[in-house]
């Protein structure tokens, strides 16, 4: 059965990560989705490398592993806006769209007229999604915004790292780019209900979507913790501020971490590791008491932790019920029994790769599942098809559209 979006079209005029990752997602719902690129040039990503994606020779090619990464299930059409007839295509190409994605800064698409008052005329049912750094309004709206700058901005690393004065102590952005992506997250969200709420009204509607915004959201708990004491959380590493034991100890061959969400799985795990008489002490009692005491805790657990190895420590703590698990690198990730079993590394046909792996959706469907159509696509591949099967171009149009520098 098709996908759940299977009737809608997208016209995706964004780059990098936040608007692509939203693409993305709605191409893997079954959506129709058309990249729009600069002739010659591309997404910005493409150009984010190494690593490169090989070709079927072993040979790196001109497109990065990173564009990969946010692309998968769309046409690429190469179109100039900066030229009338670039945003007459644009034009064209909204008018028989669903939704459009852009994440140009502030104003930019106004001045070539293609602006959601500019493109509701001549489609009411469109629905705009505008990702910028700072959103539509307020004073930092025609700043640019870029993840990194988000990330200390918006306080992801102030709660991120090891504390000031520890070994490696400071302020750390996260290993991916995560305001890009929770935005990219927020806005598939937004998306489908606003095409929800279109089908009971037949009325579409701009989206604006921030970085900033998400990123703050995103501190969940961090933010409430604050708005109760009124002290800013600091940065504690590894630990948790809201629970003990709940963070990674040394094994006496390497890693594994414990997460003793509640009172109950803090004694099944003493019980099972030999120590059941610190379930019993007044000090660590309750969750409570175990963060005020988190110093003496740790180090009482460390030791204990110490004696055995991570797989012993694995397998022990699994019979008894109790989640921990191993750090692993990619390479382990991709080995784990479970992420095999889940089907997580998919491979695509592409047009120049051969066979490219992509990681699936984690979104799974009993009567709609996620289907894999297309590789992320080389700059431009489906520029014709587009133009003469979607658009109706002649032959001579599209030749003079190439002459010219349009496409």
């Amino acid at each position: 059965m098709p996908g759940p979006l299977s009737h809608i079209r997208v016209l995706d005029l964004s780059r990098v990560l936040a608007g692509p990752w939203a693409g993305q997602n709605l191409a893997d719902l079954g959506a129709e989705v058309i990249k729009v690129e600069r002739p010659k040039l591309g997404d910005d990503s493409r150009t984010f490398g190494p690593p490169w994606i090989k070709d079927r020779e072993g040979r790196d090619t001109k497109d990065s592993a990173y564009f990969t990464s946010a692309n998968r299930g769309k046409k690429s059409i190469t179109l100039n806006i900066s030229k009338p007839e670039g945003q007459e295509l644009v034009r064209e190409l909204a008018r028989i769209s669903d939704v459009l994605i852009e994440n140009y800064k502030f104003g930019d698409l106004a001045r070539y007229g293609l602006a959601y008052d500019d493109l509701k005329q001549i489609n009411p049912r469109l629905i705009y999604c505008s990702v910028t750094g700072f959103g539509q309004t307020g004073p930092y709206r025609e700043h640019p915004g870029y993840d990194f700058m988000i990330q200390g901005m918006g306080g992801m690393m102030s709660v991120t790292g090891e504390p000031d004065g520890a070994p490696g102590g400071g302020p750390q952005r996260a290993g991916v780019p995560v305001a890009d992506i929770i935005t990219g997250m927020y806005a598939s969200i937004a998306i489908c209900a606003a095409i929800a709420h279109r089908a009971e009204t037949g009325i579409g509607q701009q989206l604006d979507l921030a970085l900033l915004d998400s990123q703050i959201a995103l501190l969940a708990y961090q933010n409430t913790n604050f708005f109760a004491t009124g002290k800013p959380p600091k940065r504690i590493g590894n630990l948790h501020p809201n629970i003990v034991p709940y963070q990674p100890f040394k094994t006496a061959d390497g890693d594994v971490i414990l997460a003793c969400g509640n009172d109950n799985l803090f004694r099944k795990f003493c019980e099972a590791a030999g120590c059941a008489e610190l379930a019993d002490d007044a000090r660590f009692a309750s969750n409570g008491k175990r963060v005020e005491k988190r110093a003496e805790m740790t180090r009482l657990l460390q030791d204990i932790m110490l004696k055995r190895s991570t797989r012993d420590w694995v397998e022990l703590l699994e019979a008894a019920g109790i989640p921990n698990g191993p750090i692993n690198d990619l390479a382990q990730v991709f080995g784990e029994p479970q992420v095999k079993a889940r089907g997580i590394k998919v491979e695509l046909d592409h047009p120049v790769a051969g066979k490219l792996p992509t990681v699936a959706s984690p979104m799974r469907f009993s009567a709609t599942p996620v289907e894999y159509k297309l590789a992320p696509p080389v700059l431009g591949q489906h520029t014709e098809e587009i133009l003469r099967g979607l658009l109706n171009k002649t032959d001579a149009e599209v030749a003079k559209l190439k002459a010219d520098g349009s496409v």
